[in-house]
């Protein structure tokens, strides 16, 4: 038997202030920096709803910028 049993982990979506999405175990803590979204389930669930949802691969500030820049041109 493996040491962390993957199909009774429950992870959950978390998001940081840049809006990048990652997965953590819903039996640590969460670090600093980081939020949960809301979505928890099973790893692969997780990582379906991020796919989904994460479209623009961008951190906010950097899309922030460059609409800034085109607004300006």
């Amino acid at each position: 038997m493996s040491e962390i049993d993957s199909t009774a982990t429950v992870y959950q979506v978390v998001l940081n202030d840049e809006e990048q999405y990652s997965i953590w175990r819903t039996d640590r803590e969460i670090p600093s920096g980081w939020f949960a979204e809301g979505t928890t389930g099973a790893k692969q669930e997780c990582l379906d709803h991020i796919s989904r949802v994460w479209t623009d691969m961008r951190p906010k500030s950097l899309r922030l910028r460059m609409e800034a820049a085109a607004q300006s041109n």
